[in-house]
């Protein structure tokens, strides 16, 4: 399918000073359409606008929607890269196979993302630390209030210039350990990146900012007592020099960060282990001074170090609220590649120009 591409009439001003995250959007966005006859059709480039949809229109009703989130750097010599895209149109497909929407063409999309970045590249924040975010997602469309799969579905791509994701940087953040709540269970969809899954998770994070805490830790759904995820990152433990990770186990999402860090580790010879891991585990490491470094993996913040844990009443500081040294250089390292600082030796980027 040939990729239709309008340009805007009526460009916006480029962005000056402190960004946010995901508040400022381009000119443009990537558009396709599903049918049940068709198929995918019509993939083309537009104006960024407005949407007008029915109030009966089924992802209003019963959520299927499924996004994914990557990003475009623009290298010191003017280059503009993409990490890893191809992984995130796979994991997308992972998502619309559990919410019962259909496959896209992942190398379709691919090109139409390059694309959309390259006729986007005067956006691409130049400061340290910022970058295109770009988002992918997919809507049911049908009007419909049946509880059935849609027949009709919209793609979209949009792109948001933007900060750090967290105002704190590099600056450990503080994670409150969820156990009242659960975001998801083996056998539902906690290993998608799906919009309910976000949702579910809004009343407990709610309920760390208010005792001070940037985000949740998740345990998992049933017992109350393995560590899961982080609500916008997986997690990582450095305990007596082994770096371990919960295992995927069908309600953690398979992070893309957290996949590079993985293999980076095994590269550089760090033992790294993805397994099953109790809170418990965790408090009696940090008792027995053997909790070294604590880290959240994911796009928007690429790597966060955690400088303090409270579980109940517990509260556990983490190498005395600083980064560590393994944590600053997966940093270094990941940010180096995204960015062009380092070489790209594992094929990790994909460039646009």
């Amino acid at each position: 399918m040939n990729i239709v591409v309008k340009k805007t009439e009526h460009p916006k001003a480029k962005p000056e000073g402190k960004l946010g995250f995901g508040q400022i959007y381009t000119d443009h966005m990537f558009v396709m359409d599903y049918s049940a006859e068709k198929g995918w059709y019509d993939p083309r480039i537009v104006p960024y606008a407005p949407i007008e949809l029915d109030p009966a229109t089924m992802v209003f009703h019963y959520g299927q929607a499924v996004f994914e989130g990557l990003k475009a750097y623009m290298t010191e010599d003017g280059k503009v890269r993409l990490f890893r895209p191809e992984k995130n149109f796979a994991r997308l497909n992972v998502s619309n196979d559990r919410l019962s929407i259909p496959p896209i063409d992942e190398n379709l999309c691919l090109e139409a993302l390059k694309q959309l970045v390259e006729l986007e590249k005067d956006w691409i924040p130049k400061q340290e630390g910022a970058s295109l975010y770009i988002r992918p997602f997919i809507i049911a469309t049908d009007v419909s209030l049946g509880v059935r799969p849609s027949d009709t579905y919209k793609f979209f791509i949009i792109c948001s210039p933007s900060g750090l994701y967290y105002e704190e940087g590099l600056e450990p953040v503080k994670i409150y350990v969820e156990d009242k709540y659960v975001r998801a269970v083996r056998g539902g969809m906690g290993f998608t990146k799906a919009a309910g899954n976000y949702a579910v998770s809004i009343k407990a994070q709610v309920i760390a900012h208010e005792k001070g805490y940037s985000q949740v830790l998740w345990l998992d759904g049933v017992e109350q007592k393995y560590i899961e995820e982080v609500g916008a990152m997986n997690i990582f433990f450095k305990i007596n020099g082994e770096v371990v990770t919960p295992m995927l186990n069908g309600s953690i999402l398979g992070g893309i960060t957290r996949m590079s860090v993985i293999e980076l580790l095994k590269k550089w010879g760090v033992p790294v282990s993805e397994r099953r891991i109790s809170i418990e585990e965790i408090y009696e490491a940090y008792k027995n001074g053997q909790f070294e470094e604590c880290f959240g993996t994911g796009t928007a913040a690429i790597i966060s170090p955690v400088g303090e844990l409270r579980w109940q009443d517990n509260v556990m500081k983490i190498n005395n609220g600083k980064i560590g040294e393994l944590t600053q250089k997966l940093y270094d390292t990941i940010t180096g590649i995204q960015t062009g600082k380092l070489e790209d030796e594992l094929g990790w980027v994909v460039k646009v120009d």
